[in-house]
């Protein structure tokens, strides 16, 4: 009846660079759907700024959280980094990946 506290188990992860995050100047932009209401997003991920070095390892990681304003799914994205920005691996939960031209047919 309630699905409150139900996760979608619909999560997207993969770890090859298909389209996933298009590199413009000095970001990352991934741009993804809603799995529930459909409404699109684009994120900016600044280099330098947005991402959380990994001293460790050297990698760089990501962990952002998304609500839309059609409705209040909770989108997660999570994403790991070499030094130079290549993607090593993701998660995006709650949502799916959507190429540069889907987004741009948005009306």
């Amino acid at each position: 009846m309630f699905n409150f506290f139900k996760r979608n188990k619909s999560d997207n992860s993969k770890t090859s660079n298909n389209n996933v995050f298009y590199d413009e100047k000095n970001a990352l932009v991934i741009y993804f759907k809603c799995s529930k209401c459909g409404e699109k997003f684009r994120s900016y991920l600044r280099k330098g700024y947005d991402f959380i070095t990994d001293y460790d390892t050297g990698e760089y990681k990501i962990n952002k959280e998304y609500i839309g304003s059609k409705c209040f799914n909770r989108i997660h994205l999570s994403a790991t980094f070499d030094r130079n920005y290549k993607l090593k691996e993701y998660t995006l939960e709650n949502a799916e990946i959507i190429g540069k031209e889907e987004w741009e047919e948005k009306s």
